[in-house]
């Protein structure tokens, strides 16, 4: 069984498991039925990954076998960009609660921070406020659809404006972390504010380029690789253990919670392996070294038209 860290006063397994770009309903059938065999306790998922009436259907199964209660799992979800305004929290997150046939999630993301307007055709963005936003977050918790609430892919200043205003402290913050972005200032705040940091793509996310061409979108150059990195190889060798597991080890011993996505159950399986070994310092020195900054981020979420122009884009415009 994964660690367990402390998040919005509740225990979150410190491994769990990533469904983005996971939208084939076998693929997904399967990698969850093999997590939870393999005791992830912690299932990561978002009502923009079109993937949560599959993961209910299998929670389902799973509740009504009797090998699984509710209380023994945590879940978590994202209120997405067209459910980012104070009007539309509620509705959005009852629809996630239908889909995953649950009657609550123990932790509730805005998903980005900026928001969409409700709509097809070209994308129109709503003039943000996060502080209304964050009310009807926390109205959430108050009617039990949410046991906590937290944000997704948020810059220190915009984590530091929800505290100031929050009656429910933010228990998350969901971003991109891998050993090529590392974000310590940010960490360190979070932290600093016992928020705790989940990393997404933790592994760099070496499909995204796959991701893209599905949805139409020209394949992206130049992405940087964790897994066949030089001084990942080395450091795994050194401990008999694969790269992917030397890149979550790395992000666990920074206190982060990791949630690697696979759909193959034997990388379920590795990518769960990970408290049988440790890294010394002389390890953790050498994967902080390779720490590129913003030139190492992968997720820039300009599949989303103009998003990058929008105010509160909370990524370098470049």
């Amino acid at each position: 069984m994964a660690k367990t860290i402390s998040c919005g006063g509740l225990s979150m397994p410190t491994v769990g498991l990533g469904t983005c770009e996971a939208i084939n309903d076998s693929e997904i059938e399967t990698a969850l039925d093999a997590a939870l065999e393999l005791g992830y306790r912690h299932i990561d998922t978002a009502a923009s990954y079109g993937n949560e009436h599959v993961i209910g259907r299998v929670l389902k199964k799973w509740f009504d076998s009797g090998k699984l209660s509710r209380n023994d799992l945590f879940i978590v979800t994202k209120l997405p960009l067209p459910g980012i305004h104070p009007d539309r929290v509620e509705k959005y997150l009852k629809k996630s609660l239908a889909d995953l046939q649950l009657e609550y999630v123990d932790l509730y993301l805005i998903h980005f921070p900026v928001g969409m307007k409700e709509g097809q055709g070209h994308p129109q963005y709503e003039k943000e406020d996060h502080k209304a936003v964050w009310q009807s977050m926390e109205k959430q918790v108050d009617a039990g659809r949410t046991k906590t609430i937290g944000l997704s892919n948020f810059t220190l200043k915009q984590i530091d404006k929800v505290l100031k205003s929050a009656r429910i402290r933010p228990a998350c913050n969901q971003v991109e972390l891998h050993v090529f972005l590392q974000q310590p200032e940010l960490v360190q705040f979070c932290q600093k504010n016992n928020i705790v940091v989940t990393a997404y793509s933790p592994l760099g996310n070496p499909g995204y380029n796959t991701f893209l061409k599905r949805i139409g979108y020209e394949e992206r150059t130049g992405l940087v690789n964790v897994l066949n990195n030089p001084i990942i190889m080395e450091i795994a060798k050194k401990h008999n253990k694969s790269s992917a597991q030397v890149a979550l080890r790395f992000l666990l011993q920074k206190n982060t919670v990791v949630i690697p996505k696979s759909v193959h159950p034997e990388r379920i399986k590795s990518n769960f392996e990970l408290y049988d070994f440790s890294l010394d310092d002389a390890d953790m020195k050498k994967i902080g070294a390779l720490d590129l900054g913003e030139d190492g981020r992968i997720i820039d979420w300009k599949v989303n038209p103009d998003i990058h122009v929008q105010p509160e884009y909370p990524f370098p415009r470049r």
